[in-house]
C-alpha cells in the first residue's frame, strides 16, 4: 500500500476530520494548524485570531482504494467557501 498525504483546510478541524477519519481508504485524518507567526500555536491562541493560523486536516489515503478526485469531491460538498472561520 503506497499512501499518498494531503491537507486541507475549511474552518474547524474537527468537524474536516470527522467526515474523514471513518471513509474507507482513509488511513489517518489529524488535525492541526498552518501558517501562521506562532512555532508551537495552542487552540486557544488560534481561536483568538491573533496568530494567523488556519485549522487544517492532514490526510493519508490509499488512492487505489480513494481517488485523490474523491477526497475534494467530498471537501467540496461539505465545506462552503464563503464563510470565514466555519
Amino acid at each position: 500500500m503506497s499512501l499518498e498525504t494531503t491537507t486541507l483546510g475549511a474552518g474547524c478541524f474537527w468537524c474536516v476530520e470527522a467526515v474523514y477519519q471513518d471513509l474507507r481508504g482513509v488511513a489517518s485524518a489529524v488535525s492541526g494548524y498552518m501558517g501562521g507567526a506562532l512555532e508551537h500555536p495552542t487552540y486557544e491562541a488560534v481561536c483568538s485570531g491573533q496568530t494567523g493560523h488556519a485549522e487544517v486536516v492532514q490526510l493519508q489515503f490509499d488512492p487505489e482504494i480513494i481517488s485523490f478526485d474523491d477526497v475534494l469531491y467530498i471537501f467540496w460538498r461539505t465545506h462552503d467557501p464563503t464563510t470565514l472561520n466555519r
